[in-house]
């Protein structure tokens, strides 16, 4: 009987050419004021304010968050291509956002009473992303930029710790509170800036939410708003917190079709990309993608068939950003970046 094979899917490249398209995408949101999604909480009328009064570095791209990931997609296309066309607009862009006079307002934004809990995690994760990439980056711009960043980037390492040990129950979304993705980024963050004290946190938070998990329903995903796979953040935070011996057993349990070579999983389908919402299967693709990627190149003898599937999901959504509506290009770029790098 005649045996049918998956199609391969090429990989996609983020060649200098992609790279130029996709600064593109930053480049003409980080310093865009509006539309605008506030996420304000209002103790009184004082409060309210410009967006780019409230928050002079990460005004634009619509939301706070974006504006951060928008930010970390010109820093690692600059690091990883120096040539861009656009090379001294992006450098020039930076230094004006992540000046020390708007660190020092976004922190105190932080520090209202009223905003304890802004932007937790998603927001939190990126910015720590953030300065990762700076820290990584050898440039005297990296430098003076990591400097700037450095109140807010310590007021939120702080924010996960006092957070962390208060959270009784894993947030499971596939949405912007997903625990697993917040605590990935601040891993990666804590594991490249030295900070031992978060580093243990998190993995105490990930042995204890997610150790004895099984058979996730991975069926279930994606809702119609995804833009995360709770089973494979999932995942992704515990290949970084298990060692070898102890994450090839936990990974037969959580998900035991995901270690066959034949594993498929459908791409999540968009049906209007104008619809600020159901664009998020689209980032869905992307994170899919660099979950699976992830593990591939971590363990390839064991998940190296994952490879195939990852190029799948990225090629969908990838040739859709450029030239995408604001709703989707405020943000997308980011999501496709970090998974082709």
């Amino acid at each position: 009987m005649p045996t049918t094979e998956t199609p391969q899917s090429p990989k996609p490249e983020l060649d200098l050419k992609a790279a130029n398209n996709l600064a593109n995408l930053p480049l003409s949101c980080i310093q865009h004021e509006y539309p605008n999604k506030l996420g304000q909480s209002l103790a009184s009328k004082d409060d309210l304010g410009e967006p780019s009064k409230l928050h002079p570095a990460f005004y634009g791209c619509f939301d706070w968050h974006s504006a951060v990931h928008g930010h970390w997609s010109l820093v690692a296309l600059l690091k990883d291509f120096p040539a861009l066309d656009r090379a001294e607009e992006a450098r020039k862009m930076l230094s004006q956002n992540l000046s020390t006079a708007n660190i020092a307002a976004e922190v105190a934004y932080f520090k209202r009473s009223t905003e304890k809990s802004y932007e937790r995690t998603y927001g939190w994760a990126w910015l720590l992303k953030l300065d990762e990439e700076l820290i990584s980056w050898d440039d005297p711009l990296a430098q003076k930029l990591h400097t700037n960043l450095q109140p807010l980037t310590d007021l939120i390492a702080q924010r996960y710790l006092d957070f962390l040990p208060k959270l009784n129950y894993a947030i499971r979304t596939g949405e912007h509170p997903n625990t697993a993705f917040g605590l990935a980024f601040a891993y990666d963050y804590a594991l490249a800036a030295d900070k031992p004290v978060l580093l243990n946190e998190i993995d105490k938070t990930a042995h204890r939410f997610y150790l004895n998990d099984a058979d996730c329903p991975i069926s279930w995903e994606p809702g119609g708003y995804d833009f995360l796979s709770p089973c494979l953040e999932e995942i992704d935070i515990m290949r970084r917190v298990l060692n070898e011996t102890e994450f090839h057993p936990w990974l037969q349990r959580f998900l035991p079709a995901l270690t066959k070579p034949g594993y498929d999983l459908a791409v999540g389908e968009v049906s209007d990309r104008t619809d600020g919402k159901l664009v998020h299967l689209d980032g869905l693709n992307f994170s899919r993608a660099w979950v699976l990627y992830g593990l591939a190149n971590q363990y390839p003898d064991q998940y190296g068939h994952l490879e195939n599937l990852a190029n799948a999901h990225a090629n969908y959504s990838l040739p859709k950003l450029v030239g995408d509506s604001y709703e989707g290009g405020h943000w997308l770029g980011s999501f496709a970046i970090y998974a082709m790098r």
